[in-house]
């Protein structure tokens, strides 16, 4: 019998997908296997939102336009994204990790970390088999590879499993974290921004040893408790707990990119009722209302119109959002060329126990809204929508930074909970846990 692992007092392992949407591209098309190919945004987008790793290794990488991608690689092969297929691939991905631990955050939509603290005992298996045993079910899930980063803390898992990437698997236990650390940039941790990287730059700490020799009272006096656990990460103690509940939004909101110097109103319109709609919809969804709204249009010289839009009372009516926003159009925007809409719901809450929303004012567009939303909940986004957005297929959905499989953060809708809402199929289930410190 082997000995059993002595078990570390905190063990926390990184899953990050391995070139996520372009390696889903090869796997559901035999023809762009093992050629360079970039996804952009639709077949209008200008830009890679990722690439392969065959296109990758000429250079490109993810935001190089394609005209570039194309001088640098003329074989490259342009691929439209499909934002609600790489949802659907996370989202068994994260239910099958619970297999391994409850204890799963959802970083972004091809990240995560596992807490497996607590199921030492259970599985009774070194770090490293534990870290193949991962690889090996998101394989067996979705024929995909990944790289796994194993260590004593969040931040130290994430460093050393980009070190790692792809198909990597790369352990640095705790006690030797520190000294691993030392001689890193403090900028190739995760959450470190130029003002914090400017502000250690200035006292002479330019790497994670020297930030660590600070005291950590310098850093807690500038920036408060996100601070302090900055000295905490570069010493390779980040505190930070994994994550298993997603925290109440302070705002949601869905964002555009547009086609470049877009002058035309009526398109400007088209964009801002289409992400009105989307964001209605989406706090519907999960039962939240608000009376703050951002709207806002980017240009060259920056945000115009970025200001605090208020309704008459808290809601999460569409058209009340688009009125908004041809508010903002008509007193803000004077011509200049747009790039980009934003359009955010500021401080949302629950809608449960709303007066407001039942009363004469407001229950008509509430019924039309529940009509809409049940139609398109059951054939699809937009199956039902205002005639002002027939030309919405020229703007793809795109999975937001901060994507989780379920709750608010959920902006994309796999199309496997639309079919399983349906009864059409069923999502892989996760394990009830009833004691993950012993095995059963």
């Amino acid at each position: 019998m082997p000995d059993t692992p002595k078990p570390w007092p905190r063990l926390i392992a990184f899953v990050d997908m391995d070139a996520f949407f372009a390696s889903i591209e090869q796997r559901d098309h035999p023809e762009y296997r093992s050629r360079p190919i970039g996804i952009t945004n639709g077949l209008t987008g200008t830009c890679l939102i990722t690439c392969s790793y065959e296109a990758r290794a000429y250079g490109i990488g993810i935001g190089t336009r394609l005209k570039k991608a194309r001088t640098l690689c003329p074989e490259i092969i342009r691929v439209p994204a499909h934002p609600e297929r790489y949802a659907e691939v996370s989202t068994d991905i994260m239910v099958a990790l619970q297999n391994i631990t409850p204890d799963v955050e959802v970083f972004s939509v091809d990240e995560a970390f596992l807490d497996l603290t607590r199921c030492q005992g259970y599985w009774n298996r070194s770090p490293e088999v534990m870290g193949q045993m991962i690889k090996e079910l998101v394989h067996a899930v979705s024929g995909l590879g990944c790289t796994v980063g194993i260590s004593g803390d969040k931040t130290t898992a994430k460093y050393v499993a980009k070190r790692k990437k792809p198909n990597g698997l790369a352990i640095i236990p705790p006690w030797e974290a520190r000294a691993r650390l030392k001689d890193v940039p403090v900028t190739e941790l995760c959450g470190i921004n130029r003002g914090i990287a400017s502000f250690l730059a200035q006292r002479g700490a330019l790497t994670c040893g020297e930030v660590a020799r600070l005291p950590i009272s310098v850093l807690g006096k500038r920036f408060g408790n996100p601070g302090r656990r900055i000295w905490q990460m570069c010493r390779g103690e980040d505190s930070a707990p994994v994550e298993t509940r997603i925290a109440a939004p302070k705002s949601l909101g869905h964002g555009k990119i547009m086609p470049p110097d877009t002058t035309e109103r009526d398109v400007i319109r088209m964009y801002l009722v289409h992400m009105a709609e989307k964001l209605g919809a989406r706090m519907r969804q999960h039962a939240l209302v608000a009376q703050r709204y951002l709207v806002g249009l980017r240009t060259r010289d920056g945000w115009i119109g970025s200001h605090h839009f208020r309704t008459r009372l808290a809601t999460n009516d569409s058209r009340a959002i688009i009125e908004l926003c041809k508010q903002m159009l008509c007193d803000y925007w004077q011509g200049e060329g747009v790039f980009q809409v934003q359009v955010s719901a500021l401080d949302p809450r629950p809608a449960k126990g709303q007066q407001e929303l039942f009363t004469e004012e407001t229950d008509p567009p509430g019924r039309l809204n529940r009509v809409m939303d049940a139609i398109n909940d059951h054939y699809g986004e937009f199956t039902l929508m205002r005639a002002s957005l027939l030309h919405r297929s020229d703007m793809p959905n795109v999975i937001a930074p901060a994507w989780k499989p379920y709750g608010h953060r959920q902006t994309i809708v796999p199309t496997v909970e639309r079919k399983k809402a349906r009864g059409e199929t069923s999502l892989m289930r996760a394990p009830t846990w009833p004691d993950c410190t012993s095995k059963h």
